[in-house]
């Protein structure tokens, strides 16, 4: 890499990081964690490349993005940032940055970031603005790479005019999904319309339904469900819509390959639907995100009031162990319930326990004498997909080991009552190994009697 970057980040640490890494391949670097100095060395003319993040002691890397631009038309800035949402990744899209990171961060994936930006900047151009977008409450809520490559997809696709379909299982956010890219949109204006086989017969049938959206957004959710006729009747109003028209969003909890297969499904609706295609993971494929939206849900139900709760630590273990059948609409509703039923302001072990009582017989089974290394499989599959052709951030090898050895440790934990010499032999391996994995991994241990 060859050019200037400044890199503005009141964290120590990472200021350190970054210089030494950008140093080393080749680049000047001036860091501060200040914005004002950071504006100062910009307006002298400073800098190829912006590295910055977005809270500040004295001021916000998002806000200053406009005031960037205007000093210097065309300068790429990189933002990376610990909020760790979708209006994050969108409000930068909409800003006009290069490209958003989140912290923590991969530092060889934004190393390969920042080179492309210093190589393009002669002849950069930055997406167009999309206006400003309303504040939400949208439980889209991740730091897990599957969910940040969702929020930038979404950032990119969101002002395009391509067919959206977006597919995931039951309660994994599919229609917060498509809310999203309506409400964050240039189309925010217009109607969201979600359709209903009933507006698709009648007198009016699809010319009353487009009245209705006009500029706006149609959903049709969960698409594989509408008959034969109602399939039909979409595609000929597909064929027939005005220029400009509306955004089409599609959802789908199955697999629309296998039901096409099946003919339950319209070929020719089926191609007119594949413009871009977001798959949202489900809960139990990132469960770092748990966290996350257990602070989010309890929040929610506390304005709500329904009470003011925080998690015990052996509580969001319990939750971190559970399969989720119901993906984050079930984590929601149990955590509205424990906000109402706990006795304290700490929800405890045995409580959440007591929430997800019989949770296991109702989990999703995949295929009989399916095996775990199909199941995984199927993860990469959808994790690969994500990336919308481009490789994965490097080091996936020891990301998919940490995904799969966390809760693996946390059950057999769990299964041996906090007895670490117990859960070690039951894993096979060295009591000082598991105890150097539980600290790496910050897996907190309890002891209890185990009641069986």
């Amino acid at each position: 890499m060859d050019g200037t970057v400044l890199v503005a980040d009141d964290d120590r640490t990472i200021r350190t990081v970054l210089t030494q890494a950008l140093t080393r391949a080749g680049c000047r670097v001036h860091a501060t964690s200040s914005m004002v100095t950071l504006l100062r060395w910009i307006e002298e003319g400073k800098g190829d490349l912006v590295i910055s993040d977005v809270v500040m002691p004295d001021g916000n890397g998002l806000k200053a993005l406009p005031e960037i631009a205007r000093q210097r038309p065309g300068l790429p800035v990189i933002i990376i940032s610990a909020q760790n949402t979708i209006v994050t990744a969108i409000r930068a899209a909409e800003a006009e940055a290069w490209d958003y990171l989140p912290k923590p961060f991969d530092l060889p994936d934004l190393m390969k970031r920042a080179a492309r930006a210093l190589a393009a900047r002669p002849s950069a151009a930055p997406p167009p603005a999309a206006g400003r977008a309303p504040e939400g409450d949208l439980p889209l809520v991740g730091r897990t790479a599957s969910m940040q490559a969702l929020y930038r997809l979404v950032a990119r696709v969101m002002n395009t005019d391509l067919a959206a379909l977006i597919t995931g299982e039951s309660g994994a956010g599919k229609s917060l999904v498509a809310r999203a890219i309506h409400d964050f949109s240039d189309r925010r204006s217009q109607p969201f319309v979600i359709v209903q086989g009933a507006d698709l017969t009648g007198a009016e049938g699809p010319a009353g339904l487009l009245g209705r959206v006009r500029g706006g957004t149609l959903l049709f959710d969960e698409i594989a469900d509408f008959d034969d006729e109602a399939q039909g009747r979409i595609v000929r109003m597909l064929d027939a819509l005005p220029d400009p028209g509306p955004r089409i969003i599609a959802t789908s909890q199955g697999d629309l390959q296998a039901r096409l297969a099946a003919g339950r499904l319209r070929k020719d609706l089926f191609f007119r639907l594949g413009g871009v295609t977001l798959a949202v993971p489900p809960l139990r494929e990132r469960i770092e995100d748990i966290a996350l939206l257990a602070d989010h849900f309890l929040a929610r139900a506390a304005r709500d009031g329904l009470g003011q709760r925080l998690l015990h630590p052996d509580a969001l273990a319990v939750l971190r162990a559970s399969a989720w059948p119901g993906n984050v609409r079930q984590l929601e509703s149990v955590l509205r319930q424990l906000a109402v039923t706990a006795q304290g302001a700490e929800i405890t072990r045995a409580e959440a326990e007591a929430a997800l009582a019989g949770m296991q017989a109702l989990a999703p089974r995949a295929d009989e004498g399916e095996r775990l290394s199909a199941s995984v499989a199927r993860h990469l599959a959808r994790y690969f997909g994500l990336h919308g052709g481009a490789l994965p951030p490097p080091g996936l090898y020891d990301r998919i080991l940490r995904e799969i050895e966390q809760p693996l440790l946390e059950i057999a934990l769990e299964a041996t009552a906090g007895n670490q010499a117990r859960c070690a032999d039951l894993l096979g391996i060295n009591r000082n190994t598991l105890r150097k994995k539980l600290t790496d991994l910050d897996i907190r241990v309890t002891r209890r009697r185990k009641l069986m």
